[in-house]
């Protein structure tokens, strides 16, 4: 009815937030001290919404992980508070029903979805003393015993902690703030996997560097990470942290399922062009390859079929707008921010799960009345001295296709470890050393003084069945 519903005279208020079923609104101001050093006021309110009352008030000095956070059907709400994670039941913020007290408790992420709750927590290690992530069953805190499953690892100076839809698992991304072998600008990070059930596992990630992103699908199977040195490798790992599917490598460093988990949107944003690959989960074929140059936000629309690309302020302060995307390419709609305002979020209005059906994955473009606009081609830099010669095509790195990795695998499940595939490679090359001393044996003393290119016309061509491994095999032996 665009009624005033209620006015909160909190003139300093930094952050809000509103609980899963919009029954309680939590304020947050940033804190102060009084005047003679005594403790400042509370700042830290949850307000009833159907009341207007407040129920309680806090004191949260750090702005990080500032809100409380609750379960879905809002039967228990939890917050950090010194080593202890404090739990309150229906709302009721005067009593604490439960405490979970592990020393230096530094993050906690309850899980989604019904009963029975459970919660995954991040104690960072100290004094040599590795990292650990534990998974517990809400209330059972009691003792070492009560933990459903436990991951230790060293090399973590935060953590993020990703639930799957159906509660069985969680993701840990664990970074450093600084690599130690001087690698990477940004840390290091590394990838864990727990299971409710007790089983924990090392995300093993065929190509080093960061890892940008890692997305649950929503059917909860299965897990898409994209990491590595640019050009970012993507692969879509099982329960078991097997790769499933790898995309090959590309200018990417964001995942995103549609809502249904039956379409995957890899992503280059930020100081990437913003491709933007969509691909058929199920066949594990490309459907399209849009470009939303400039975006800071992406967000798929409840319906599975439609993709909001915005750029906002302050991220960047220019050429604010957004654009409606249907997920075969085609722009459906855009809209432009007049120079002098700013725009600052996009959202889509949220529906209740099962609200849109699946439908069929398309594979032509959406007819659209909005013109196709291409984006140019970005031409290479040539210097100025080779500017009107013939191009030499040179590569920077090589592009890797993508691959299905389940035919692969055929007879061994796993993948092989480093070293597996070191003493393999060393066996190969003895095999050929072995294969070339015969074959020089044979030759005999006599052909000694033949000149080097005869020599190179009778080294019999070694066919492998890959072009590139040959011409390889071929310039080594040149």
């Amino acid at each position: 009815r665009a009624e005033l519903l209620h006015s909160f005279d909190l003139p300093k208020t930094v952050c809000l937030e509103f609980s899963p079923k919009n029954n309680v609104l939590a304020t947050w101001q940033a804190y102060a001290t009084a005047k003679d050093g005594t403790a400042g006021v509370p700042n830290l309110q949850l307000h009833d919404l159907r009341t207007g009352k407040c129920l309680k008030s806090f004191i949260q000095k750090k702005m990080q992980n500032w809100c409380p956070c609750w379960a879905d059907d809002e039967s228990v709400c939890a917050r950090n508070v010194n080593n202890e994670v404090h739990f309150f039941e229906n709302n009721n913020f005067n009593t604490i029903a439960n405490k979970l007290h592990l020393q230096k408790v530094s993050d906690f992420v309850l899980s989604p979805g019904a009963q029975p709750i459970k919660v995954a927590v991040y104690v960072p290690g100290s004094k040599g003393a590795p990292s650990f992530v534990r998974l517990y069953q809400y209330p059972n805190f009691g003792g070492p015993q009560s933990a459903l499953a436990n991951k230790s690892f060293f090399k973590a100076d935060k953590v993020t902690m990703l639930w799957n839809k159906k509660a069985t698992a969680v993701l840990v991304i664990a970074s450093t703030e600084v690599d130690k072998s001087g690698a990477s600008y940004y840390g290091e990070q590394t990838l864990h996997y727990l299971a409710a059930s007790g089983e924990s596992a090392v995300v093993q990630l065929p190509k080093s560097g960061p890892i940008y992103d890692v997305a649950w699908s929503p059917n909860s199977v299965e897990f898409c990470a994209v990491y590595g040195f640019m050009p970012a490798k993507a692969t879509v790992f099982n329960l078991k942290c097997d790769p499933v599917f790898d995309f090959g490598t590309g200018p990417r460093n964001a995942a995103y399922y549609s809502p249904h988990g039956h379409i995957l949107v890899l992503a280059g944003f930020g100081n990437l062009r913003g491709q933007m690959e969509v691909w058929d989960v199920k066949n594990y074929k490309l459907i399209s390859k849009p470009v939303a140059s400039d975006s800071t936000s992406f967000a798929w629309c409840p319906d599975g079929e439609h993709i909001v690309t915005a750029t906002c302020a302050p991220r960047l302060r220019v050429g604010n707008g957004y654009k409606i995307w249907h997920y075969t390419g085609s722009v459906l709609h855009s809209y432009e921010v007049p120079a002098d305002q700013e725009m600052w979020q996009v959202f889509w209005q949220p529906f209740l799960d099962g609200v849109f059906p699946e439908r069929a994955v398309k594979y032509q473009a959406v007819p659209s009345e909005l013109p196709c606009a291409e984006p140019r081609p970005a031409q290479a830099y040539r210097p100025p001295a080779l500017r009107n010669k013939p191009v030499t095509s040179s590569k920077l790195h090589e592009d890797e296709p993508p691959q299905n990795m389940k035919s692969q695998q055929g007879g061994s499940d796993k993948p092989l470890s480093k070293t597996a595939l070191k003493n393999q490679r060393k066996h190969e090359a003895k095999k050929a050393a072995k294969q070339e001393a015969r074959a020089d044996a044979h030759q005999g003393p006599a052909q000694v003084k033949t000149p080097q290119n005869a020599l190179q016309n009778t080294v019999p061509a070694t066919t492998t069945g890959d072009p590139e491994v040959d011409k390889k095999i071929k310039n080594l032996k040149k």
